[in-house]
């Protein structure tokens, strides 16, 4: 947590110090306010936009003390928060005498032409980036244009700002600007051309894919020969990007909880059910393929928790996956923790793992328990059938909810009906664990 605050004061500082150089080095305050706002907000929110590289890079030391996805729910704020400050601009500009012509006028420097179509592409960029699932713009279309605006949005920017802005005249502001923007470009090429290159020089192989449930495949990846597999807490995510050549299946980079324990060694192993275009060809995939790695990422585990010692996991049909891996560990373990497993799926043959889960809660002296709820139960099922709702959670909790710890992963619609029973129930919000793939996706 330390080192969190540390990042934030230092992103404040970074994003602050443009304009506090600015001040005191590069130009003389105008006589109007307006004006100077103006040149401020345009001075920061530049700065704001380069920062989003920054967030987006997947640099391990930076998001390990928040987790991915809240990470990149930052990220999406901090572009709304910049195209907020981006879009008074010109108007400040204007109202502090700078002549409407600024705004509409054809008849002005190239460099004014290179900021108007600057704004455009950032307002074009976070509008598709709010609205994507609701114009049903598939993911690697939208990242692929997201990675060609986001670069031409800097280069443009860059010439703007470096021809407009009166701050810039002076040698030690130009340098340090220039200077910013080299280090931002060389980010961005590290993080979508040179990583990917280096880490595809070190494949993962399959070495099994096997089926758990109706649609549902288990994926086992070796590390290369000659290399140990890398280090994750049991909860954790990987980016994997499958290589199936020479049978026209699709190569992208996706996110999969890593369901496997690491305590299973000399493997990982992702679990993943087919919802989608892509996901619908796991079950294609081949012993022998190869496999991009990314990893380990985010911070849905249980050993980030230590003071967690009576748990409640929640699921929903394929959001079993990291708690498995965390329910493995446990046992592999012999961790000192109990876990209420409360389980939620259709149909019976839809339980992902259930045959090591109640192996696993047998072998456990009490320390685990496993309660299945089915919604669309068959007429053999003698377990719990219906939903997850308050009624439930607090009749399995019985009277001690508000000193437990609360694990919940499914789809979104779930995990949102459940935060809301958890705050009815005055579960506090400390005490509730979850990670926010749909900002990933």
């Amino acid at each position: 947590m330390k080192r969190g605050l540390l990042l934030l004061l230092l992103y404040i500082v970074v994003l602050g110090s443009p304009l506090a150089l600015s001040a005191t080095l590069a130009h003389e305050a105008s006589s109007s306010f307006l004006y100077e706002l103006g040149r401020g907000l345009a001075l920061s929110g530049a700065t704001l936009l380069l920062l989003q590289v920054v967030l987006a890079a997947r640099l391990k030391w930076v998001e390990r003390p928040y987790g991915l996805d809240m990470l990149l729910r930052f990220h999406r704020n901090m572009a709304v928060l910049g195209l907020a400050m981006l879009i008074p601009h010109p108007i400040f500009l204007v109202l502090g005498g700078a002549g409407w012509s600024l705004l509409w006028s054809l008849d002005t420097p190239w460099y004014i032409t290179v900021g108007r179509l600057a704004l455009l592409v950032l307002a074009i960029n976070v509008a598709v980036s709010l609205l994507r699932r609701r114009m049903k713009i598939r993911f690697e279309r939208w990242r692929l244009a997201h990675d060609m605006l986001g670069p031409t949005l800097l280069v443009l920017v860059l010439l703007h700002s470096s021809n407009a802005g009166q701050d810039l005249k002076v040698d030690v502001m130009r340098t340090a600007w220039f200077a910013a923007f080299g280090i931002i470009f060389a980010l961005f090429a590290y993080h979508r051309i040179v990583r990917p290159i280096l880490l595809g020089r070190q494949s993962y192989r399959v070495v099994e894919v096997r089926p758990k449930a109706e649609g549902v495949w288990t994926i086992r990846l070796a590390p290369p020969k000659g290399h140990k597999r890398f280090d994750y807490l049991p909860g954790q995510f990987q980016f994997l990007t499958l290589h199936r050549h020479g049978r026209g299946l699709p190569e992208e980079e996706h996110h999969f909880t890593i369901s496997s324990s690491p305590t299973e060694t000399g493997y990982i192993s992702s679990t993943v059910k087919a919802v989608g275009d892509f996901t619908a060809t796991i079950g294609k995939t081949r012993p022998g393929d190869t496999a991009t790695v990314h990893a380990a990422f985010g911070r849905f585990s249980y050993l980030f928790h230590p003071e967690d010692k009576d748990m409640v996991f929640i699921a929903g049909g394929i959001g079993i996956t990291p708690l498995r891996s965390m329910l493995r560990h446990m046992h592999d373990t012999a961790a000192d923790r109990r876990v209420l497993l409360l389980y939620a799926n259709r149909r019976e043959q839809d339980i992902v793992f259930r045959k090591e889960l109640d192996e696993m809660a047998a072998e456990s002296s009490g320390r685990l328990t496993v309660v299945h709820v089915l919604s669309k139960p068959g007429p053999e099922w003698r377990g719990e059938s219906g939903h997850i709702d308050k009624e439930f959670i607090a009749r399995q909790c019985g009277q001690d909810c508000l000193h437990k710890a609360f694990y919940l992963c499914g789809p979104p619609g779930l995990v949102r009906s459940l935060l809301q029973n958890l705050r009815k129930l005055g579960v506090p919000e400390r005490r509730i664990r979850l990670e926010y793939f749909s900002f990933l996706d």
